[in-house]
Parts: C-alpha cells; structure tokens; sequence
C-alpha cells in the first residue's frame, strides 16, 4: 500500500489553552501591547492569572503569534458580526414571465399587472416572449408586444438593456425601480 501525502485540513477554528502544542509563541496582551517572544507555558500563566484565555491567531507564523482575550467574548462578538452583515444583505430573485406574439391586449395586462407585483417586492423580473413555428417569420409583430409590455411597466421598472433574442425566444431582464 503506497503512502499518500495528504495535506493539513485548515480549520477555522482557533486553538486556545493548553491546545497549543508549541514551545515558544509570541505574545500580544489583551489590551493589544506587544509582550514578545516567550514559552508557552509562561503565557498560558499570564493569561489565566488574569482569567482570560490564550488565543493562536496566527499559527503559520515563526514563532506563532497568540493573544490574551476573552475567547467567549471573542466568539460572540464574531457571531454578531455575522448575524449583522447577513440582515444587511438583500436576497434579489428573478421572476419570469412568458409571453406569446399572438397575446391578446387583456392577457397582456394581466401578465404586466403580474410583473409590476414582482417589481414592487424588489425582485426582477425576465420577460421572455417564445416563438414558435411560422411565428418566426413575424419578428416584428414579437417586437411590438414586447415594447407594449415594456411601455406598461416602465413606471415601475426599466429593462437592464434592450430585448434580444436567444435562440426562438425575445429575451429582456427588467430591474425595479429604486
């Protein structure tokens, strides 16, 4: 059986304590002061003299450079972090609505009322209006419907670039209004 190189899983976790398997760390106090190269088990007694924790926060380095914090602290503040920048991130999806070159003007209102919903929740929407058979032929009349359709919803929304085609089908995203 061949032995197989494999490399070190990188873990996001940090070591802290008695984890920490080198003999000599460079240390930083818990009010962020440089306290300098020093054994292991010496930081670890200065940390916990002062009931605080001993965090590696960069093991690659030479020696590795640990601090004296609140681990928990630490670990709740970066949950917050966290939980903060994902209430600020807006989720956009895109809503699709399909259309046909023979729609009549009624369908045609119903399927803009539908997309101006879209538009008022923030989301996009993709107007695509499919060809089929001789319809093909008949680009123009597709065009017309299209700007129709486009003419009814510009109040709330307005197409990130002009209609174009993708294989049988007229393709436009249309983004809401800010």
């Amino acid at each position: 059986m061949k032995n197989f190189w494999r490399c070190p899983t990188i873990s996001k976790e940090l070591v802290i304590n008695e984890k920490i398997r080198d003999k000599e760390v460079r240390v930083i106090s818990d009010s962020g002061e440089q306290l300098g190269v020093m054994p292991t088990k010496e930081a670890q007694l200065m940390a916990s003299s002062k009931s605080l924790d001993l965090v590696q926060i960069s093991p690659n380095a030479n020696p590795p450079v640990c601090k004296i914090m609140d681990f928990g602290k630490y670990k709740y503040e970066q949950a917050r972090k966290e939980k903060e920048s994902k209430k600020k991130q807006k989720i956009i999806t895109v809503k699709e609505v399909r259309l046909r070159p023979g729609i009549e003007q009624n369908d045609l209102n119903t399927k803009a009322n539908n997309a101006i919903k879209f538009l008022k929740k923030g989301d996009k929407v993709k107007v695509e209006l499919r060809f089929r058979g001789r319809e093909l032929g008949h680009k123009d009349i597709g065009k017309e419907v299209m700007l129709k359709f486009l003419d009814i919803v510009k109040e709330f929304g307005e197409p990130a670039k002009a209609p174009a085609f993708e294989g049988n089908n007229m393709v436009v995203i249309i983004d809401p209004k800010k």
